[in-house]
């Protein structure tokens, strides 16, 4: 077995090669200037490997990891596994408007065609049960990070109330509350634009309790921001922040502390200052159990 990574996610790659034991390497990259990047492999390979790729930033991160996967193939990988800790384009899962391009549909395909198996952290799935159904013909393995944020929001505050900015984050809420006996609701969120929401609070009381807003991802940090304005008004005695996926584009980050966020948690599956929570444990017990049925 050997473990694949980029540079840029150095780190966690070498914490999980560390976990599994297995020897690890770094594929090269050179930019030439008219932007194409020439990727260099170890040139002989064995015959199981293992890429670790985050898709955070897809468009400029996907043509690399097709050409390191073909590349990986001919120098001698036979069974090849992607690990994405973050993987992109699956909210698009239906055509909402007509013309629009199913994009999760179109990238499974084409990540079924380049892997054997796909393990990722927290996808971003609605209308579909199982990463299996994203990848025709292949293994998909979708892990969770919200029982980790769970254990991380137990130590430091115990007895929070977990709350679910919207509803779809509603099922990782109960998984790290569930977990740990914690409290959880879920708010109802009304979404008006990429950057415009209103966050209505559940029937909870939230007045004088330490407040934790859990969600899969922080993007543009406007959903995170409006729950958390929400529960200080409503008298929360601090409003802190646990996420699986750290985006936090452009100024999120900003929008989210003047909103009156104290502590900002997140994983490591998106390298961010916020890192708190390592996903390597989940990762390295499922690549393992995959090992284990090739056997």
């Amino acid at each position: 077995m050997m473990l694949l990574a980029f540079d840029d996610e150095a780190l966690l790659a070498r914490g999980l090669a560390a976990a599994l034991g297995w020897p690890m390497a770094l594929v090269q990259r050179h930019r030439f200037p008219d932007g194409e990047t020439r990727l260099r492999l170890p040139p002989a390979l064995p015959a199981r490997v293992v890429l670790l790729r985050g898709l955070q930033d897809p468009n400029a991160k996907l043509t690399e990891l097709l050409l390191a996967a073909a590349g990986a193939r001919e120098l001698g990988a036979r069974h090849l596994t992607l690990v994405s800790p973050y993987l992109a384009y699956m909210r698009q899962d239906i055509e909402f408007s007509p013309g629009e391009v199913v994009s999760q549909r179109h990238l499974g395909r084409l990540l079924a065609a380049a892997f054997d198996a796909v393990v990722t952290v927290d996808p971003h799935l609605h209308r579909v049960a199982t990463l299996d159904e994203v990848l025709p013909g292949r293994r998909g393995l979708a892990l969770s990070a919200a029982p980790l944020l769970g254990a991380h929001v137990a130590r430091h505050l115990p007895g929070a109330l977990l709350l679910a900015p919207d509803e779809e984050a509603g099922q990782w809420v109960r998984a790290a509350a569930q977990a740990h006996g914690l409290d959880y609701a879920v708010c109802h969120k009304q979404r008006h634009g990429d950057h415009e929401v209103d966050v209505a609070l559940p029937g909870t009381s939230v007045a004088g309790r330490a407040v934790v807003l859990l969600d899969d991802v922080a993007s543009t940090g406007r959903t995170l921001a409006a729950a958390a304005r929400g529960a200080r008004a409503g008298g929360a005695a601090s409003v802190d922040v646990a996420v699986t996926h750290a985006l936090f584009v452009g100024d999120a980050l900003a929008q989210v502390r003047a909103a009156g966020v104290r502590q900002v948690w997140s994983s490591d599956c998106v390298p961010h200052a916020s890192n708190a929570v390592s996903v390597v444990p989940v990762l390295a017990a499922a690549l393992q159990s995959l090992e284990e049925l090739a056997r």
